[in-house]
């Protein structure tokens, strides 16, 4: 079985690719619209440089070669979401070439290219016979990063989706939300032709269209039948995919040169754009370079490359096992309030951390005020709450003494406890505030 994945990733830029258009959500159907993204004749494209910043920062990510020059063209293809009837994007020259990134750091995953172009509209099905148009996503900036089909299982796949998103969020800053999406066109064989998975969101989703398709081309060979090359769309209320029409070959589209947009010289462009870490090669270097297993490492940086960083400056401040054993803990449970609140200088955490190294506080009172910083609450308050929790978590721990042993052979022997606190808090204390004092109290007893 092979399965190759084709990434389209909406470019977060202001406006459209070709025109001054507003990307950002519109009031209504077709109204961020103009003769340029809705292909009136003489209207003329002009190109949006933003994207090709992007598009060059995404290329070095992946490893690509990035020439000297690239150049669009057009795809010629008629339907309904396509109102010019040709899509401009690249072809004979994209922007990045033969990239290489690698799954956890260690199975390489080869990139055949990275190219820039434009969305198509949105069509809505109206019941059985008919459709709306909204051509307000129609010019809105794409990157399409094409892999080889070397991804071995639909867990796999969903697995270099999830680390590639990451990567791609934190190199250029992509929002998570609905319209800026991130969609997929799965590729897989399990003989020797193969289906394309048409606009597939969602890395559970990507998973089920995978794991559908691997089973009804297997159930179709060895039936004796023959797998027919072919374009589908997955039905997520189903979990099914169904034929949508004949997969066109590349000289289907009869693709030209674009005329109105010309040749561009991006090499001084290319070597003036910095990357910085990426989140997977962080988390390779956290674990290689302080000696915490990788699970913990990308928890970290999962929760916030800023966190993970903070875990660094503890490190320097105290020692490893501190920094891993406070990070992990208090610090993990506050930070997303801590961030919702608009984050900034997190040096009180490292001088609090320290004053305990120090013997000057408590490890409870460290983990207080701990809490009481990132949360922006007052001490007295959460020293109240705490001593509640804590309470209810002791009396637990005297009922239960086994809980202590099965810990020592088994962490997860604490989610019987955590169980118990969530139930008789009722959400009065977060999730991540009943685990860190569970363990806490838990590892006073061991």
């Amino acid at each position: 079985m092979k399965i190759g994945l084709e990434i389209h990733v909406q470019l977060p830029t202001k406006s459209k690719l070709f025109c001054p258009c507003p990307t950002t959500d519109a009031p209504a159907p077709n109204t961020h619209v103009c003769p340029v993204c809705l292909g009136f004749p003489g209207a003329r494209p002009m190109m949006n440089r933003k994207a090709i910043e992007y598009g060059i920062l995404l290329a070095k990510m992946l490893g690509c070669t990035i020439r000297d020059t690239t150049w669009f063209a057009r795809k010629i293809y008629f339907y309904p979401d396509n109102a010019k009837n040709f899509q401009i994007t690249q072809y004979d020259r994209p922007l990045g070439e033969k990239g290489m990134y690698y799954l956890n750091g260690k199975k390489p995953i080869r990139i055949t290219r990275i190219h820039i172009e434009e969305d198509p509209g949105k069509i809505k099905r109206v019941g059985d016979l008919s459709s709306l148009v909204d051509y307000n996503r129609s010019g809105v900036p794409l990157a399409e990063i094409v892999t080889e089909p070397d991804l071995s299982t639909p867990a796999e796949a969903r697995e270099f989706l999830g680390q590639l998103i990451r990567d791609i969020r934190h190199t250029i800053d992509i929002p998570d939300d609905g319209e800026r999406s991130i969609r997929c066109d799965c590729n897989i064989s399990v003989g020797i032709e193969r289906c394309e998975v048409k606009n597939v969101t969602g890395l559970k989703n990507v998973e089920r269209a995978l794991t559908y398709e691997l089973v009804r081309q297997t159930k179709l060979l060895k039936a004796g039948g023959k797998v027919v090359r072919e374009t589908r769309r997955f039905d997520e209320e189903r979990g099914v995919t169904i034929s949508v029409r004949k997969k066109e070959m590349e000289a289907d589209y009869g693709y030209i040169d674009e005329p109105d947009l010309g040749i561009f010289n991006v090499k001084e462009l290319t070597e003036r754009l910095k990357i910085g870490e990426s989140p997977q090669n962080m988390i390779l270097r956290l674990s290689k370079e302080y000696g915490i297993d990788e699970k913990t490492a990308k928890q970290f940086v999962s929760t916030s490359v800023e966190l993970a960083h903070l875990f660094e400056e503890l490190a320097a401040a105290t020692d490893t096992e501190t920094a891993r054993t406070w990070t992990s803990g208090a610090v993990s449970a506050g930070w997303k309030s801590f961030e919702a609140r608009g984050g900034g200088d997190a040096a009180e955490v490292v001088s609090l951390i320290g004053k305990f190294k120090a013997g000057e506080i408590t490890d409870t009172e460290c983990n207080i005020r701990i809490r009481a910083f990132l949360t922006g609450t007052d001490v007295d308050e959460v020293r109240s709450g705490s001593a509640d929790l804590d309470s209810i978590i002791s009396e637990y721990l005297d009922v239960n003494p086994s809980v202590i042993e099965d810990y020592r052979k088994n962490e997860r022997a604490a989610n019987r406890v955590i169980g118990h606190v969530m139930k008789r808090t009722g959400g009065a204390c977060s999730s991540a505030e009943i685990v860190d004092a569970t363990k806490r109290l838990i590892e006073e007893r061991l």
